[in-house]
């Protein structure tokens, strides 16, 4: 009843209305609500006799944090785009701006210590695996303090339990498939989330993983972002199918809409608990949308109108989506996130900054993190064995 309070006020005469005292009580009385339930857009299944389900749950924390997340990617890809327009981040640079529904709904839907594996467009995922801004945009910019210590870049980020932004197209899949045969063979429960675009969809090596896989029945969830074009060309040019959670033949698939991060949340719970019951692996596509081109070399506007671009972004933003559902259903109150958003908006700007005066890389670091444990008679030309950090 006090949930529906201010509602109620509204529909006062005005002069009631205009009372401080009763609007403040009302204030008072309509604190925000603990959890809320919405519906999902039904999902696809292959291969499947019950999927998730579309009614789901979220706590006003959780709520919150997915939010915050989100916001945090957006506007950390915008700042990564605004410092490759002023060359300070050079070389291959692809932007996740549109998208954030779908790494924040399934680092949401798994555990903390399970792998992930995804393509270059990675800073997302880098930072949600633990990587804070300031580590995520000093690895960008080149720069000592970032996540490699400036010598990976855009395309090759690192975290625990995060194996990379991958620079060859469709490589990691196979490479997923294989940190999920490690999960099995050390008998853990660990799966392994191994995320392609459409654009790699058509890769031989990810049929090939996709057998392996479900021959061995390894603990991995194939996840194809699909967001309507690869480099240059939209799916309907590239595939002949484009069904792609079919495209696993015996390998289970679910269609998700990737612009709902509850509903891409409740689909990774529901594969993580395949794999992790022994069922083997499980593809999903996650259907979404890229604001930017593929790289920063593309525009983006050859080949859609940027009619269309604006058209996502007025209907189906994920955030803006997410925002109005957590405001209708008193999780949190404009103001509230009004503070957020001013939050993050520091938060990125500071991390600019420092990104900007931190010290690059020295030269004579050039040959160090080659190996873990170096046999101490093979020596690597100029390479210091007390910093190196990278497996074998």
């Amino acid at each position: 009843m006090l949930r529906n309070l201010t509602g109620f006020v509204k529909k006062l005469p005005r002069f009631v209305r205009e009372q401080p005292n009763l609007m403040s009580s009302a204030r008072h009385f309509c604190s925000p609500a603990s959890e809320a339930t919405f519906e999902t857009k039904p999902y696809k299944l292959h291969n499947l006799e019950s999927g998730p389900s579309t009614t789901v749950t979220v706590t006003r924390d959780d709520a919150l944090r997915y939010y915050r997340l989100m916001q945090t990617i957006r506007r950390m890809e915008t700042a990564a785009g605004n410092l490759y327009k002023e060359k300070i981040i050079r070389g291959f640079c692809h932007l996740y701006s549109g998208q954030e529904a779908c790494a924040v709904g399934m680092d949401g839907g798994i555990r903390r210590n399970d792998s992930v594996i995804t393509a270059y467009r990675a800073h997302g995922w880098c930072f949600l695996r633990g990587v804070p801004v300031i580590g995520v945009l000093s690895e960008l910019t080149g720069k000592y303090t970032g996540c490699a210590k400036g010598k990976g870049g855009s395309m090759h980020m690192y975290a625990p339990h995060f194996y990379g932004g991958n620079g060859i197209v469709g490589a990691q899949v196979p490479l997923g498939a294989g940190i999920a045969l490690h999960h099995k063979y050390m008998e853990s429960d660990q799966i392994c989330v191994t995320l392609y675009g459409d654009g790699a969809a058509n890769q031989g090596q990810i049929f090939e993983a996709y057998n392996i896989a479900k021959l061995w029945d390894l603990p991995v969830v194939f996840v194809c972002e699909n967001n309507g074009y690869g480099m240059g060309t939209s799916v309907e040019r590239a595939s002949a199918s484009t069904d792609y959670y079919r495209r696993g033949d015996y390998v289970p698939g679910i269609w998700v809409d990737g612009m709902d991060v509850l509903a891409v949340r409740e689909a990774t719970r529901y594969a993580a608990e395949w794999c992790r019951s022994g069922k083997g692996p499980m593809l999903m596509e996650v259907v979404t949308y890229r604001y930017s081109g593929h790289s920063m070399s593309d525009p983006g506007t050859s080949y859609r109108t940027r009619e269309e671009i604006q058209e996502v972004r007025a209907t189906r933003d994920p955030i803006v989506s997410f925002k109005e559902r957590l405001i209708s259903s008193q999780l949190a109150s404009a103001e509230e996130l009004k503070t957020i958003d001013g939050e993050i908006r520091k938060e990125v700007d500071d991390a600019v900054k420092a990104a900007k005066a931190a010290p690059e890389p020295p030269v004579s670091e050039m040959y160090d993190h080659v190996y873990t444990n170096p046999d101490p008679h093979f020596k690597v030309r100029g390479c210091d064995p007390s910093i190196m950090v990278v497996g074998k």
